[in-house]
């Protein structure tokens, strides 16, 4: 899926969908990202790599402050910014934030609610009342999701009825129901066979015009079927940012290189 031939040079002017500049990020006392600085474009996929433990994960939590929920974790240093706003001034609505940059986890996570409601869940939370704007905001996010074909006729079913590669196009609808312009993701293929993977990277390329996709991955492989630029970790840093294309052919680290031949990790 990724095209090597709009994948070379450097990116464009356009604004950065989010900018981390600078950041150390603590758990207690011990230092888990250091001095973390990446633009991360808008309507592209970018995928975050590296061993267990090397910070990818927590990033992508800073980055709609899923953090605030472990205590004693904090940005010790530096700033990240959604859409050019700092979302850790003190006077960010958190809520409204992750409103805005959707998370995907590793494990899918249906409600134990029909299908429907799954979906319509955050629209209801967000306050929309109009049944009407709720049906057609439920359809279109299943169409999106290439997941309307399949449950269409079983809508007030359980969500915990599904396929388990179904049930994660059904966080993937739920996720972007409420319009995010980020749409953050954790290992969503892990747990997946084969051809529910396809399935998600499928819908993931597909989708990419519309929101801007982070995604964690241990799987080399989908990181360069699927994203437009890669990140390496390693050890709480940042070793290497750029086009998918050149991480995978040409890496400038020997580090980066070491870790995609499968080496070390």
């Amino acid at each position: 899926m990724n095209d090597s031939s709009t994948t070379t040079g450097t990116p464009d002017a356009t604004p950065a969908a989010v900018s981390v500049v600078d950041v150390d990020f603590c758990y207690g006392s011990s230092l888990a990202l250091k001095n973390i600085s990446v633009e991360i474009e808008k309507n592209k996929v970018t995928a975050f790599i590296g061993p267990s433990g090397c910070g990818k994960s927590t990033l992508l939590r800073c980055i709609n402050r899923m953090n605030d929920e472990i205590p004693g974790t904090r940005i010790a240093k530096g700033s990240i910014l959604v859409n050019g706003s700092d979302i850790y001034d003190r006077n960010v609505d958190v809520a409204r934030l992750r409103m805005e940059v959707g998370m995907v986890f590793q494990k899918s996570n249906a409600f134990p609610r029909s299908i429907f409601e799954n979906v319509a869940y955050g629209l209801r939370v967000r306050g929309e009342k109009r049944a009407n704007v709720i049906a057609e905001s439920v359809e279109k996010a299943l169409r999106s999701a290439a997941l309307w074909d399949e449950v269409k006729d079983r809508l007030h079913e359980s969500g915990l009825g599904l396929s388990g590669g179904q049930q994660q196009r059904l966080c993937i609808a739920r996720a972007i129901a409420v319009k995010p312009r980020i749409v953050l993701m954790d290992e969503p293929c892990s747990a997946l066979d084969p051809i529910a993977t396809m399935k998600v990277e499928e819908l993931i390329w597909e989708l990419r015009s519309d929101y801007t996709f982070v995604i964690v991955t241990h799987n080399m492989q989908q990181a360069s079927r699927i994203s437009d630029r890669t990140a390496f970790f390693y050890l709480g840093q940042l070793i290497e940012f750029d086009d998918t294309a050149k991480i995978f052919r040409n890496p400038a680290e020997k580090r980066t290189e070491d870790y995609i031949s499968g080496r070390f990790g």
